[in-house]
């Protein structure tokens, strides 16, 4: 019997709102933590650096050429996520100095699509420090539609972590049953699911996903109260005006392979927690059931999975060495 295992945590954060290099500080804070004791990998939530959108459905962001959306988003586009530019090298340098995998939710500034649209992407860093993929959202939710542009198959990849072959989605993607199909072909037996944060998504779709996919589950959520917008936020009075406590009370969790909790919903608090996995009860469950293995028939039903990064133009330039 196999006694491989991973230890894994969930940093249950709250961004300091629209402010990219602070909220990365305390990620790589949780990351330090999360590597002393123990983890080899750590997962943050869905859109975590520079943060989550919460304004658009409090401020009317459907209103056509609002002069109010156009000063948020374009502050949104200044707080997010460059690769190119480097912002997330300190995560990966951080990620090497440790040797931990880190998965990261973030609002990407997508150099190759122009650089002035927002997706929501999600970030693999390797224990070695590299990108190993980078998954934009297949199609955002309700109002994130008016922020977040739709991505593309690139990122349906997976990657090995220790003993495990690691695949990841994003908040609702993981209700969508091809994209789980195209990570379960893959050999997916970890499963992360990112979200802003919110235990009545986490609470069942952890559970069912396991059961279904015969692999663990981690879900892991962001957090975000009132006090985390920062006090120059413009419109910051009507972006709060409904005076909850929480706009994102966390929700992270772990399922095993057979449905049950290693860890319930951690609600209304920030942390990071760890557990760790044993690879054996993976093969365990795949006994009765087996996604992609001997409960498939590939010859009745049977997927196409496009991952070309999608762009609006394609260059043919001349050979250098003919000029």
């Amino acid at each position: 019997m196999t006694t491989e295992t991973l230890t894994v945590a969930l940093a249950q954060l709250a961004p300091v709102w629209l402010n990219r290099d602070a909220t990365l500080e305390k990620a790589l804070a949780a990351v330090d933590k999360a590597s002393a004791e123990g983890a080899e990998l750590v997962c943050f939530g869905e859109s975590l650096v520079p943060g989550y959108p919460f304004w658009l459905e409090r401020t009317g962001g459907a209103e056509f050429d609002s002069p109010t959306q156009k000063t948020l988003h374009a502050r949104y586009l200044d707080q997010a996520v460059s690769i190119e530019a480097g912002h997330l090298q300190p995560l990966c340098d951080r990620a090497r100095e440790k040797g931990i995998s880190v998965i990261l939710g973030t609002a990407e500034r997508a150099g190759d699509r122009g650089g002035h649209s927002i997706y929501c992407s999600l970030v693999f860093i390797g224990a070695e420090g590299g990108i190993r993929h980078v998954h934009r959202k297949l199609m955002p939710t309700y109002e994130e539609r008016l922020c977040w542009s739709p991505g593309d198959g690139h990122g349906l990849q997976v990657q090995r972590c220790g003993p495990f072959t690691v695949g990841a989605l994003n908040c609702w993607e993981n209700w969508m049953p091809l994209p789980r199909a195209a990570l379960y072909g893959q050999g997916e037996n970890l499963h992360v699911a990112i979200w802003p944060g919110s235990d009545r998504n986490t609470a069942d779709i952890t559970r069912f996903l396991a059961r279904e996919g015969r692999s663990y589950v981690i879900s892991v959520s962001g957090l975000m109260r009132p006090e985390d917008a920062p006090a120059d936020l413009p419109f910051r009075e009507a972006i709060l005006a409904g005076g909850e406590a929480f706009f994102a009370n966390g929700g992270s969790c772990i399922a095993g392979p057979d449905a049950e909790w290693l860890l319930e919903p951690q609600v209304e608090r920030e942390g990071v927690f760890v557990a760790t996995l044993d690879f054996n009860r993976v093969l365990e469950e795949r006994q009765n059931f087996d996604p992609a293995g001997h409960y498939s028939r590939p010859d009745v039903t049977r997927l196409t999975v496009n991952r070309e990064r999608q762009s609006t133009v394609s260059f043919k330039d001349p050979d250098a060495a003919l000029d």
